[in-house]
């Protein structure tokens, strides 16, 4: 039992293709072996059958002949002797046990068999016959007494299967040999086949221990099939893909988010120098540089929020407390302030239908927020800014439209992109931002199953609308 846990605890780790090739060698050898098996005992079954039907066979055809004997006429060996099977040995005895006729005076004496009896002979043998061994043959026997002319004589029929025996030992070392040899066949086709399945699988390996963070390109050749292997193949090579595109993300998200801290914490080490140079002698130095300094502060610490959000976004950490919600009533509460805060620009709200949504409150109102501050900033002074939030069927449509200058076509999907931001066409100047606003409002949108859409024209402005679903 030890040497037996032993090996299959070595089985257990190893290769998979050692674990084919083992178990298809088994089950192969298993099955042949089997067959082998059957087929001997169907091939010595069917020979020690026909050796007791020949018997059989014989003692019929005796029976008959005596029957139609008639009662005076003299037993003789020829007469008694035509009705046998060739091989077939009869001897014929008195009511004393003395043999009278004996078709082959040289075999097997009565005396020999019975000391060679077999006392549980094989399951398949005629339960009527006697089994008995000697030396390298199988002898059967059956008895038949008949009475003729008032004596009772005792008939015996021998067969013997020399021959058989003889063949059954050479067949069976042929059986053995072919376990054998189908046992090695077996083990090397499945050495072969293993080797060839599991190749796509040894590639992988191999890929994957060439892939750096500096070397995302490789990838699997897909052959053309349909089997499991070629589907983990594709999906290994789209994870690939999946981690190429969000290491570059990342990186890119990294270097934009670097560049985006360099300039305020530039400018306040500038002003900085300046205090501690001139701030306490001037105080017009000292205004300028603390009020630059609050600023970039201000400016910093959006920045940072912003990331923290996308960051928490990203891992699927920023939480969520979706319930049911008055849409007009938060409207009301993002144009209100906004109002209040704004003194450059003209803001109207035209509609507000009543809705329920399920929603979470905060992340809502930043979106709108979010989409009202851009409509200002890219908006030039002056200009009207209008609210619209219009039920229609099983949505509410909330929507932001402006007069500023507008978004190029080809950069209306690019919006959406972690610190992009819309130049303006007449200046070619980025407008000031962190450029993370409408990625937390894409973020915020997708997480309620929202729809945005945007409509906008170069020098005529934009309207943004959010498709959102009524409760």
């Amino acid at each position: 039992m030890n040497l037996l846990r032993k090996i299959l605890k070595k089985l257990h780790y190893s290769k998979i293709s050692t674990k084919i090739t083992i178990i298809y060698a088994i089950c192969f050898f298993t099955l042949l072996t089997l067959t082998n098996v059957l087929a001997w005992f169907g091939f010595y079954f069917a020979i020690y059958q026909q050796a007791e039907r020949t018997l059989l066979f014989s003692m019929r055809n005796t029976e008959k002949l005596l029957e139609s004997m008639e009662q005076d006429t003299n037993l003789d060996l020829q007469s008694i002797r035509d009705p046998l099977v060739p091989g077939v040995v009869l001897r014929v005895l008195d009511s004393k046990g003395k043999i009278i006729i004996d078709t082959d005076p040289n075999y097997l004496s009565i005396e020999r068999f019975e000391g060679g009896l077999i006392k549980d002979p094989p399951f398949w043998t005629n339960k009527t016959m006697d089994v008995a061994e000697y030396k390298n043959a199988t002898i059967y026997r059956v008895n038949k007494n008949f009475i003729h002319d008032g004596e009772t004589f005792k008939l015996e029929f021998f067969r013997t299967i020399t021959a058989q025996n003889s063949l059954f030992e050479q067949l069976k070392n042929i059986l053995i040999a072919i376990d054998f040899i189908g046992l090695m066949l077996a083990a090397g086709i499945g050495y072969f086949i293993s080797r060839k399945i599991l190749q796509p699988i040894s590639t992988m390996t191999r890929t994957a221990q060439n892939i750096a963070i500096e070397n995302m390109n490789t990838r699997i050749e897909v052959k053309p099939t349909n089997d499991e292997l070629t589907y983990l193949a594709k999906t290994f090579n789209n994870m690939l893909d999946r981690l190429q595109a969000g290491i570059m993300q990342q990186q890119r998200f990294v270097s934009d988010a670097s560049h985006e801290l360099k300039n305020p914490v530039a400018v306040i080490r500038g002003y900085s120098d300046m205090l501690s140079r001139w701030g306490a002698s001037d105080p017009k130095i000292l205004n300028e540089s603390v009020e630059a300094i609050k600023s970039e502060s201000e400016n910093m610490q959006q920045l940072i929020e912003q990331l923290l959000f996308l960051a928490r976004s990203d891992q699927s950490k920023q939480p969520l407390k979706m319930e049911s919600l008055n849409i007009s009533e938060i409207v009301d509460d993002v144009f209100n302030k906004m109002s209040k805060t704004t003194s450059t620009h003209k803001i109207e709200l035209l509609h507000n239908d009543e809705a329920i949504i399920l929603a979470d409150k905060v992340t809502i109102r930043q979106m709108m927020r979010i989409f009202l501050d851009n409509a200002v900033k890219y908006t030039p002074e002056g200009g009207t800014i209008k609210i619209n939030s219009i039920k229609d069927g099983d949505h509410i449509k909330f929507s932001v439209a402006d007069t500023g200058i507008g978004i190029a076509e080809e950069n209306q999907e690019k919006i959406f992109d972690r610190f992009f931001r819309v130049k303006d066409s007449t200046s070619n100047n980025e407008i000031s931002g962190t450029g993370l606003g409408l990625s937390i409002a894409k973020w915020i949108a997708d997480q309620h199953n929202m729809k945005i859409e945007i409509n906008s024209e170069l020098g005529k402005g934009t309207t943004i609308s959010v498709i959102i679903p009524i409760k």
